[in-house]
């Protein structure tokens, strides 16, 4: 038999005093949500959040759209995010149930992949640029010629991340032209660079943090959170560029799926994560900024300095946030990706 409920367990739940002892799905990229945070929550409200990885934006969109996925929260980049408002697939947020919505800094609070914060909340922003073990190779870091123009120090040591709208976008940028072109004699040029620098890589694969770090690979195309961890890892041997040529600039946000199943879960953990303390244990794990006003002074120190965080003022203006790219452009991106991946 079922125990029955005390009167004052009754009261508790009625007043929602009493933990909750729910569940949560959360969707999100791998090696990149913080156990602290997740012990921290779970202690707090009851509510067991399990994490399924993914390692690209799409192979979530695809697996969420393909429907049945049992998910409820999902951490799409921000040239992502108007593909899964077009097609459904997330809900736009109830903001009365998100008090410390308020705590969004100004600057992420209306941005131009969801204006007015109506579906996403922020989890962690950054930058995509070049990890080079200086060690291995001494020049110019702050170049997408390392991986478009292979030193020979680093032919077959450098690896390149299979991001598509990233890679496509650092060398659509290194040939002259802007993420999202629609002009052929650009992508063209953008394709023969990708095309006659892969045979001088050693793969396109995910999993930098490990493999710089023990030194499978001398040099990535790579975020720059996973970078510093890496820096960390190997006493400052590994460094961070930011290409010259234009580099992107990514926010990954949380939104609520449209067939959630545990919605007021969700919410509880969505407003769990703007408490500045709490943005603070997910940017210490992974090591990028947040969008959570006064989150930095529950930082590790290393982070309020940290070059591959807090990015040097002579590189702010090569940074560029991706668009959503459609049309001809899209065109152009998959034909290229297609061509890069035989």
């Amino acid at each position: 038999m079922k125990r029955l409920l005390s009167a004052t367990a009754l009261l508790l739940a009625s007043t929602g005093l009493a933990s909750a002892e729910g569940k949560l799905q959360l969707y999100n990229w791998g090696n990149y949500t913080s156990p602290e945070l997740l012990a921290k929550f779970e202690k707090e409200t009851g509510i067991k959040v399990t994490v399924t990885d993914y390692d690209s934006n799409d192979v979530a969109l695809a697996k969420v759209e393909a429907g049945g996925s049992g998910f409820d929260l999902v951490v799409p980049s921000a040239n992502y995010v108007p593909i899964w408002i077009e097609k459904g697939l997330i809900q736009e947020l109830d903001l009365s149930r998100l008090p410390n919505h308020a705590n969004i800094a100004p600057e992420w609070r209306d941005v131009a992949w969801d204006p007015g914060r109506k579906f996403t909340i922020p989890w962690q922003w950054g930058s995509t640029g070049i990890a080079v073990n200086t060690k291995v190779y001494s020049g110019d870091i702050n170049t997408s010629a390392v991986f478009l123009d292979v030193p020979a120090e680093l032919k077959g040591k450098i690896n390149v991340v299979p991001e598509m709208n990233d890679i496509v976008a650092l060398a659509t940028m290194y040939v002259g032209g802007e993420p999202c072109s629609e002009d052929p004699e650009v992508m063209k040029k953008a394709r023969d660079a990708l095309l006659a620098a892969k045979p001088d890589w050693i793969s396109m694969d995910y999993g930098a943090t490990e493999r710089l770090s023990n030194g499978d690979w001398a040099a990535s195309v790579n975020w720059n959170g996973s970078t510093m961890r890496v820096r960390l890892n190997t006493n400052g041997d590994v460094q961070y560029g930011y290409p010259r040529e234009g580099y992107p600039l990514f926010m990954d946000s949380v939104a609520l799926l449209s067939d959630a199943k545990n919605v007021d879960e969700a919410y509880r953990f969505l407003d769990f994560i703007m408490l500045p303390e709490n943005a603070a244990l997910i940017s210490n794990f992974a090591r990028y900024a947040n969008g959570i006003a006064g989150s930095e002074a529950f930082m590790d120190p290393e982070m309020r300095e940290a070059p591959e965080v807090m990015i040097p003022e002579e590189h702010k203006a090569a940074g560029v946030f991706l668009p959503t790219c459609t049309g001809k452009a899209l065109d152009y991106i998959t034909a290229i990706w297609t061509e890069l991946q035989k």
